[in-house]
C-alpha cells in the first residue's frame, strides 16, 4: 500500500486546521501555508467534509473550519477519508475474490499487518502530531515554511 498524493494533501490540511480548531480558514490560506493546489484541495476538501472531519464555508470570507477537535482526529480516518478503507490485499475486504482464502496461510499476514497499520495510524490523532510538529510557523513566517521543513 502506498499512500497517495491525494491522502498527504489531506493529511496536511487537516494537519493545518488542527493547528487553528475553532477558525474559519480561507482555502487560499490552507493551500499556501501546505503547498496544496488551489484546485486539488477543493476536491480533497469535498471527501474531507463528507466523513465529517471539516466544515466548507462558501463565499468570500468562507474556507474549512475542523468540526472535531484534534485529539478526536486520527491519521487513519483522514487518510480512509479519501483513500477508502485500507487493505493490503483484495482478499482482505472480499475473501470471496479468492478460492484460497480460507486456508490461505498468507491470508493471515495479511490480515494481520493491515490490522497493525490501521492501528498505528488510529492512535495517531491531530493532537499528539501537533505536540511533536516543528514545521508550522505562526502564519507571520508562513513565506518561510519551505526553508524550514
Amino acid at each position: 500500500m502506498r499512500v497517495t498524493r491525494e491522502a498527504e494533501y489531506a493529511v496536511r490540511c487537516v494537519f493545518y486546521l488542527c493547528g487553528r480548531p475553532d477558525e474559519l480558514i480561507s482555502r487560499k490560506e490552507v493551500a499556501q501555508a501546505m503547498d496544496i493546489p488551489p484546485q486539488f484541495l477543493g476536491k480533497i476538501a469535498q471527501k474531507l467534509a463528507r466523513a465529517g472531519i471539516l466544515e466548507i464555508i462558501q463565499g468570500a470570507k468562507g474556507g474549512y473550519r475542523l468540526m472535531k477537535r484534534p485529539e478526536e482526529v486520527s491519521l487513519l480516518e483522514v487518510v480512509e477519508a479519501v483513500m477508502g478503507e485500507i487493505f493490503l490485499n483484495d482478499c482482505i475486504l472480499k475473501p470471496q475474490s479468492c478460492s484460497r482464502s480460507v486456508g490461505c496461510a498468507v491470508y493471515g499476514v495479511w490480515q494481520k499487518a493491515r490490522n497493525q497499520l490501521r492501528h498505528t495510524l488510529k492512535e495517531a490523532t491531530m493532537a499528539r502530531l501537533l505536540e511533536q510538529e516543528t514545521c508550522l510557523l505562526p502564519l507571520e513566517n508562513i513565506s518561510d515554511l519551505s526553508k524550514t521543513c
